[in-house]
């Protein structure tokens, strides 16, 4: 199996363990996020393990193996983005992730909508839709939007989106059911990389809110901020973004 196939294996595997769990109905809320989480990093987990055995896992569900720092290939999961979310069904904006950082970069990726019955990955990338006409559509958290998306909006007469799940959001551009997704106050890498990795495959922009490249597999955990677009927006938002950083005169 190539790359891609593992972390397609491996996204499916977490999607029907979380989709079953949550059909059965004995559990509800956090007890069913909690439950999700566990199962899902053992389902992802069983996957890599059997197919790639030597690579380290980097995943939001265990302690941070810090030989990942000096090895070669590093898997980066999520095995459920958006647990609040998935503890709230029917919601379904939430997500699983599995990416690999390989030589120094995201190497291949593949992330799980359960909901829709669909995994992305980055080979073949998915294609974008052509922009939907109107005011652009900027995705933010539903719990707590950045001020700075409600800046960028403001600049380009965009529409505030609120959804669930980082991998949600960043995939709602790739699907087109947004055109960018602006977060800011913080995320670990383990709630970008897949996403990230799939939306530079379908050729969206996806960069730091300064502009500035994301590095992912580095010794802290935290990503602080984080812009996924179509290109054609990504100089208006940066700029919007830029200027509405700036302390008044």
């Amino acid at each position: 199996m190539s790359d891609v196939e593992v972390a397609a294996a491996a996204a499916r595997a977490a999607a029907a363990v979380l989709t079953g769990l949550r059909e059965e109905g004995r559990l509800t809320g956090r007890d069913l996020g909690d439950a999700g989480d566990a199962a899902a990093h053992a389902a992802i987990s069983e996957v890599l393990a059997e197919r790639r055995p030597g690579d380290v896992v980097f995943s939001e569900e265990a302690v941070d193996d810090r030989r990942r720092l000096t090895a070669e290939r590093v898997w980066i999961v999520d095995p459920l983005d958006g647990t609040r979310e998935y503890g709230e069904a029917p919601r379904p904006d939430w997500a699983v992730h599995v990416a690999l950082w390989a030589d120094g970069d995201l190497a291949a990726a593949a992330v799980a909508l359960p909901a829709l019955g669909a995994v992305l990955v980055t080979d073949p990338a998915p294609t974008v839709p052509a922009p939907a006409g109107g005011r652009p559509r900027i995705a933010v958290s539903r719990s707590r939007p950045p001020a700075v998306a409600t800046t960028a909006a403001a600049a380009l007469d965009a529409e505030l989106v609120p959804m669930g799940s980082a991998g949600w959001k960043v995939t709602a551009v790739v699907r087109g059911k947004a055109d960018a997704y602006v977060h800011a106050g913080g995320m670990y890498q383990w709630d970008s990389a897949a996403p990230v990795a799939v939306a530079w495959a379908a050729g969206l922009t996806a960069v730091r809110l300064d502009g500035s490249p994301l590095v992912y597999n580095g010794p802290d955990a935290w990503l602080p901020d984080l812009l996924v677009c179509r290109p054609e927006l990504a100089d208006r938002l940066l700029a919007a973004v830029r200027a509405g950083s700036q302390p008044p005169p």
